[in-house]
């Protein structure tokens, strides 16, 4: 748990009761997110300020009125999941991630713990999911954070060859360009402040581009015959990199909004070249169980290989600094939180 700003403690509780349509699970794997970091050390804008919502694991306990789960299965539990009723607005109109359920329903007492409580709603609503014997917990952890990039990708409208600009090339942002290549797009530019990450960046046949660079504009440019490219997907929570999308996209192109603002995050842009240039910017917040389902096919199917992504494994107990590690970003990529 977030015990007050940049400290993380951890606590020794009494095992949660499970209910009849509740599971428990033993935390083998969790992925440590952006947005968790963004927990201990920012100003998270998001309701949720629970820590791990990407762990797999393996079901230790089920509830009497479970018969599709059982003790032993490897599991992904996914944090959140949507009521997708009819009556409910958002789920009807395609924003499950907005539904109220899906901000109630969440894992007890969190996923970074030793052991957590599936609630009944997320296991009846699709929020648990089997993985086959040949992934690794570690892989599985990356289900969700793959499931929100896929999300964001359906989004908007791509064609194949068409060029991406992606600010932050972080473990999602690295995600988004394996994507790109698996979706058939052509040019993708990488930029980021982080040299370790951007030479990393370079092992998937991109253009890398240091994100202090003045002549970035003029080089996106170069290689776009003068147009910018047809997709920036911002996969940071610097705003700078918000005008910095503006300029590199092209007249009627797209930028995805993907990396979580801090709270109270201001930023200026001039919406008169935002309009006259015909820019839609989309937003993406987080993944339902129809993107976790997808993801999990994507990595069992060896379409994406999320193990290259993991760089650096912490145990339990070892959490202040592999958050502090995931905070410097330090010769990192994805680090992992291993029970």
């Amino acid at each position: 748990m977030v015990k007050n700003n940049s400290n993380i403690e951890i606590k020794n509780i009494e095992k949660p009761p499970v209910g009849p349509g509740d599971m428990l699970v033993k935390m083998r794997a969790c992925g440590i997110c952006g947005s968790d970091v963004e927990k201990v050390f920012g100003k998270y804008g998001q309701p949720s300020m629970r820590l791990g919502h990407e762990p797999a694991g393996i079901i230790t306990q089920v509830g009497s009125e479970i018969s599709n789960f059982s003790v032993g299965d490897r599991v992904f539990t996914h944090h959140h999941v949507a009521c997708y009723s009819d009556d409910c607005h958002e789920c009807s109109h395609g924003n499950e991630t907005m539904c109220k359920r899906y901000y109630e329903s969440n894992l007890e007492p969190c996923g970074l713990a030793d052991e957590y409580v599936v609630p009944e709603w997320n296991v009846k609503h699709g929020g648990v999911l089997n993985i086959p014997d040949s992934m690794s917990f570690e892989e599985a952890a990356m289900i969700e954070p793959l499931a929100c990039c896929i999300r964001a990708w359906n989004k908007f409208k791509h064609h194949k060859n068409d060029s991406v600009a992606i600010l932050g090339v972080g473990p999602t942002g690295i995600m988004h360009v394996l994507l790109a290549k698996l979706y058939g797009l052509g040019k993708v530019f990488c930029l980021d402040l982080n040299d370790f990450r951007l030479n990393f960046a370079k092992k998937f046949e991109t253009t890398t581009i240091h994100s202090g660079n003045t002549n970035a504009l003029e080089q996106i440019n170069s290689e776009t015959a003068n147009q910018g490219v047809d997709v920036v997907i911002v996969s940071t929570s610097s705003l700078n990199a918000l005008k910095d999308a503006v300029n590199f996209v092209r007249k009627g192109g797209t930028i995805v909004m993907f990396g979580v603002p801090s709270k109270g995050a201001n930023v200026d842009l001039d919406m008169s070249e935002i309009y006259s240039k015909g820019v839609t910017i989309v937003n993406s917040y987080a993944a339902s169980d129809v993107d976790t389902t997808h993801a999990l096919d994507l990595i069992s199917n060896k379409q994406i290989d999320v193990s290259q992504l993991i760089t650096h494994k912490y145990n339990l107990q070892e959490c202040q600094q592999a958050f502090a590690h995931a905070k410097s970003g330090d010769n990192a990529m994805k680090i992992i939180i291993s029970n």
